[in-house]
């Protein structure tokens, strides 16, 4: 059956279409405008009214606590806590070159120039969960650079957190609660909002602030430590000073931070890398457009207009991380 409407039913229905358009039509252009800026307005005043984040300096300090020690009369290893991410090591033998390695369960061995007596160090445990191998050589002739094994010892290590290697000081990261560098650290961030801002606000200061030491670079001894504090000072320093120093700021305000040695092009270099929870592990470039982060290189961006730098450490395209500390 075909149903069938008039003619005159069929121009009151349209009629009453276009009534309820028009009348649409009125309320958009006067009610909605309105409606949209105060949907602004309260985006506005939320943003404004976003609650900074805890910017206050956390500090985490190592113990030699002495549960777990193993020694002999020149060393003692201190592995109480290394689920923690890290061990300690006291020598006081009267070697006077005297080396530790560290060998994680990935294979790679960190080898570090012992270079104080009598005094606890602390050392990274950077190779996640598994077995590690420490091993003290002491110099048996100088003149040849050959060394002996005074001490070996292993451990099976399981992290408690997988970031704490990479918030806790150590030999090349150095630094306590009456760290210069950690005051600058948390005066820089007190108005930041996010992790983001945070290493913005600190790498910006260290690119702007710390002046690249060609002199020191080309005349650097083996086995030189980072003093954080003293490059802050100064406000100078190479390579390594650049990535400690912004390290140190960086671990002290929650951002896990890794230090990394290797190579840009020819040249031997450290950097660092960093994870944000808004982005995760930060790394592999140089540039930061305001929301991506490329191989954060404080020295090279620090001196980005200098050739003899350049010549140095290339142009930031080929990066080969050896060590992460």
């Amino acid at each position: 059956m075909t149903i069938k409407y008039s003619h005159s039913k069929s121009i009151r229905y349209m009629f009453f279409i276009l009534i309820l358009i028009l009348l649409f039509s009125i309320c958009f252009l006067t009610i909605c405008p309105q409606t949209v800026d105060a949907a602004a307005k309260n985006r506005k005043k939320t943003a404004a009214s976003t609650p900074a984040r805890d910017n206050s300096p956390q500090i985490l300090t190592p113990e030699a606590s002495g549960t777990t020690v193993y020694a002999n009369d020149v060393v003692s290893m201190d592995l109480s806590n290394t689920s923690k991410g890290y061990m300690i090591l006291t020598y006081s033998g009267s070697n006077e070159k005297v080396k530790f390695q560290v060998e994680s369960p990935d294979g790679i061995t960190c080898t570090y120039l012992v270079s104080v007596r009598g005094e606890a160090v602390v050392y990274p445990l950077v190779g996640g969960n598994g077995r590690y191998s420490f091993k003290l050589l002491e110099a048996a002739d100088a003149a040849k650079d050959l060394y002996a094994v005074a001490f070996t010892q292993s451990a099976e290590v399981t992290l408690e957190d997988e970031f704490l290697p990479y918030l806790t000081p150590n030999v090349y990261v150095d630094y306590d609660s009456g760290s210069s560098a950690v005051a600058k650290g948390s005066s820089l961030v007190k108005k930041s909002k996010s992790g983001l801002d945070t290493v913005q606000s600190i790498y910006r200061f260290v690119i702007k602030n710390i002046t690249y030491d060609t002199h020191k670079a080309e005349n650097v001894a083996y086995g030189y430590t980072p003093d954080v504090d003293d490059t802050l000072k100064t406000k100078k320093g190479i390579c390594f000073d650049y990535a400690a120093l912004m390290t140190a700021m960086l671990r002290t305000q929650r951002i896990p931070t890794k230090l990394e040695v290797g190579y840009a092009g020819d040249a031997y270099h450290a950097w660092i890398s960093c994870y944000l929870e808004e982005i995760g592990w930060v790394d592999n470039v140089i540039e930061f457009d305001g929301k991506n982060w490329s191989l954060m290189d404080p020295t090279l961006a620090a001196n980005n207009g200098r050739s003899s730098v350049r010549d140095y450490i290339g142009d930031g395209s080929k990066y080969v991380v050896k060590y992460t500390y």
